[in-house]
């Protein structure tokens, strides 16, 4: 079976840095994206970062520009988000997702998530 699982996550002050990692393990087909989301307490998963384009460019959402970098290493299966500069309303549990599309069906694939405190 296809899995994703995250690490990285912890405790870091205002300012500080983490960076999470997503290990991918068995075989699935049509990956049309992948990236990292987050869910904040009482709030709805929102888009991070994500490679489109085969990889080939990464997007971002507004408000981690210039501070968050994602990255992928193919050869390990895995996908980084270095993330700099942590502000405290940024504390949420952060989850790796693989979109895949197959002639007309689309599925999401997500990890379980790691948690990510920023705090002083």
């Amino acid at each position: 079976q296809f899995q994703l699982v995250e690490s990285g996550g912890g405790l870091v002050q205002p300012g500080g840095s983490l960076r999470l990692s997503c290990a991918a393990s068995g075989i699935i087909f049509g990956v049309y994206a992948m990236g990292w989301f987050r869910q904040a307490p009482g709030k709805q998963r929102e888009l991070v970062a994500t490679f489109t384009n085969d990889g080939s460019t990464a997007a971002y959402v507004d408000s981690v520009l210039d501070r968050f970098t994602i990255s992928m290493d193919n050869a390990k299966d895995t996908v980084g988000l270095q993330m700099n500069n942590l502000k405290t309303d940024e504390t949420a549990v952060y989850y790796c997702n693989v979109h895949t599309r197959r002639g007309p069906k689309e599925y999401d694939y997500w990890g379980q998530g790691t948690q990510v405190t920023v705090s002083s």
